[in-house]
């Protein structure tokens, strides 16, 4: 047990009389780090540190969460994600085309025109088309 403890002081770890054990952050962090290797298991880390596997277990959900910040992994090359283009399409802008015994009412966009109801059905459809308007 005097090895593991002089280990666990080696890396970090306070260890009291009364054998009460303080983990910094840091060590916590190198620990889930271990984890995460190729290979890995929680319980080989956690015999490594002697520690109980659920704590290590633990140690890694408060990772998930982002309340223990993980060293950046050392790689010997850089490492690229791929990056993917997508065509957004342009927001399709409000349109509207009422027709009552007021008027008819256009509206794309920020563009309103209000007609009287009498409004030839032709002159309708050339205003429209020159409003771009697609019907839905």
């Amino acid at each position: 047990m005097c090895s593991k403890n002089s280990f666990l002081r080696s890396v970090g770890v306070e260890i009291y009389a009364s054998g009460h054990r303080r983990w910094p952050d840091d060590v916590k962090r190198r620990v889930v780090a271990e984890t995460l290797e190729p290979g890995a298991t929680v319980n080989a880390v956690a015999e490594r540190f002697d520690l109980q596997p659920n704590q290590v277990s633990a140690w890694r959900r408060l990772a998930k969460q982002g309340k223990l910040v993980l060293p950046a992994p050392e790689v010997e090359e850089p490492v690229f994600a791929p990056l993917v283009v997508c065509e957004v399409e342009p927001e399709e802008p409000p349109r509207e085309m009422v027709h009552n015994d007021e008027g008819i009412r256009i509206v794309v966009g920020e563009v309103r025109i209000e007609l009287v109801s009498d409004t030839p059905a032709r002159r309708i459809a050339e205003i429209v088309r020159a409003l771009g308007y697609r019907p839905c």
